[in-house]
């Protein structure tokens, strides 16, 4: 897939923590996990997997803890690159249902074999952490801040509960940075109107590629030297990767009920939405589409 390109190297109403990324998971369409469950280790933390064989050559019994896990997709992956060695992978997310989900199709979807301990997963919020001090050799997450207040608060509790030596890594998408082509009206005002300002609105961050660094630094008390930043890209250009990304747009913002019902309340009209659809739509079909948006990421020993 042309998904992710490395610049340097070639979510039933369940109560969640209040800090929490707040996402009705049981009203999701299967499109819309079809896109999140695209992401892999190897096309989402590529800047992590030099440091992963690194640690897991001196420490093959290594620890990760990947944080907002969702479905698991990239959880299943860093578990098939340290589990076969004797490695585990923690799986946290603040959902409950996403979490049923990732368990259920963890061997059918993922190829993580079922009788093997590779990894587990468990309810919790990155803000607050319920593990000991200094218990994992890797701690990840991924685009996971940008959809949180007190985003360098939760790097910081994931400095918390990696071991001294240990590496924090994030990635995080810089919206701010997205283009396309055409540039459709309709795909402006998405972007503009639905996308920008409803993540603005719950305090959250559209710049938080280029913001990583800076929470990273807050987040270890000033420490440069101990945080290694890179730029890698999203990029939606072939015409499955489009459609995979096009349907999930319509369905998870333009189509959910309760997310319509959010979107008019905001001040987009019935209207404006049809108008987004169809965009998206035509978006999807053109052969000159494209879509990309810059990703920053950090790699912070403790």
């Amino acid at each position: 897939m042309s998904q992710d390109t490395h610049s340097n190297q070639n979510q039933g109403s369940e109560p969640v923590a209040s800090e929490g990324h707040k996402v009705n998971w049981s009203t999701l369409p299967e499109d819309v996990f079809r896109v999140f469950e695209t992401r892999t280790a190897h096309n989402s933390a590529v800047y992590l997997l030099p440091t992963l064989q690194e640690i897991q050559s001196r420490n093959p019994q290594m620890k990760l803890l990947d944080v907002g896990s969702g479905s698991g997709s990239i959880s299943a992956s860093f578990a098939k690159i340290i589990g076969p060695a004797g490695g585990h992978v923690t799986a946290v997310d603040v959902n409950p249902v996403v979490l049923e989900r990732a368990t259920k199709i963890l061997s059918d979807k993922y190829g993580v074999p079922a009788d093997r301990d590779w990894i587990s997963f468990e309810i919790a919020d990155g803000h607050k952490l319920p593990f000991e001090d200094d218990t994992f050799d890797v701690v990840h997450c991924h685009q996971v801040l940008a959809h949180n207040k007190g985003q360098w608060e939760i790097l910081r509790e994931m400095l918390r509960v990696a071991k001294p030596g240990g590496v924090v890594a994030a990635r995080e998408g810089d919206m701010e940075t997205e283009v396309f082509w055409p540039p459709l009206p309709g795909l402006l005002k998405f972007h503009n109107d639905l996308e920008v300002r409803v993540i603005r609105a719950r305090g959250a961050s559209t710049s938080s590629g280029r913001e990583l660094l800076s929470w990273a630094l807050k987040a270890n008390g000033g420490n440069r030297s101990k945080i290694v930043t890179s730029f890698s890209a999203w990029s939606y250009t072939e015409p499955e990767d489009r459609k995979l990304w096009a349907q999930g747009m319509i369905e998870v913002a333009l189509s959910n009920p309760i997310v319509c019902e959010s979107n008019i309340k905001s001040g987009i009209t019935e209207a404006e939405m049809d108008e987004m659809r169809d965009a998206w739509i035509e978006w999807r079909d053109r052969d000159d589409a494209t879509l990309s948006m810059v990703q920053g990421e950090i790699l912070m020993r403790k």
